[in-house]
């Protein structure tokens, strides 16, 4: 597979880009962002662009691959509704235009959140611009869009927020990571189990489009299982 990654620098894109660039069945991801990440590897390719509005001069590079991860999110803390608004409804919208008009072949997968409203008309306004993003993503003519709803994950393997309160969050709490996913294996979830789920879905599907996180756990178990069989085989 052929990867396309948006907010490989963010602590779920940082986990999503690790699992790729450990599987065996990706030959190169492409992480495009505004700054170049630290990361390196063989299959690795990084495009730096300044303003990610302004793809659409860009698109013939887009046109072979297999699925597009869209990481990119901003917190809501403190953010008023239009700078929201510009991050998580008018940036992912515009980046999954070029990219349909590109290779409408290819699957889309969105991190959204747990609570999300499809119906547009809740009373967090939060959830219903998340909503809206959701619905508008699934016009666009993807082969297939996955929309992903966590609750709460834990980095696993030092991938930090950007956000100084998560991060503080996290350092306060990481003791409780372990104890809390063997809890609520369904509920709780690492970077590790979100990029692996977004991997078998690029990979194999699945049977429904908006995923929560006991379906993120199933699939990530999913690709675990098939990745063990892999290793037997050889």
């Amino acid at each position: 597979m052929k990867i396309i990654l948006f907010g490989g620098s963010g602590m779920v894109g940082q986990g999503v880009l690790r699992e790729c660039l450990r599987a065996d069945g990706v030959s190169e991801v492409l992480a495009i962002g505004r700054a170049p990440l630290e990361a390196r590897h063989p299959r690795l390719k990084q495009l730096v662009q300044a303003d990610l509005f302004a793809l659409a001069p860009l698109q013939a590079q887009f046109d072979d691959f297999d699925a597009c991860f869209f990481c990119v999110g901003s917190s809501v803390s403190g953010a008023d509704e239009d700078a929201y608004t510009r991050i998580n409804h008018d940036l992912p919208l515009a980046v999954a235009a070029v990219l349909a008009r590109a290779n409408p072949g290819m699957a889309f997968t969105y991190v959204s959140g747990q609570g999300t409203d499809a119906s547009e008309r809740g009373r967090t306004t939060w959830a219903r611009i998340k909503g809206r993003t959701e619905n508008a993503l699934q016009q666009l003519g993807f082969r297939a869009v996955y929309l992903f709803r966590p609750g709460l994950i834990f980095p696993l393997h030092g991938e930090t927020s950007s956000t100084r309160l998560y991060r503080m969050t996290y350092a306060a709490l990481g003791w409780l990571s372990r104890p809390l996913r063997r809890l609520f294996p369904n509920s709780v979830l690492d970077t590790e189990q979100i990029g692996e789920a977004m991997l078998q879905v690029a990979r194999s599907g699945a049977g429904n489009h908006v995923l929560e996180s006991t379906d993120i756990h199933r699939l990530a178990m999913a690709w675990r299982s098939n990745d063990i069989r892999r290793e037997h085989a050889r």
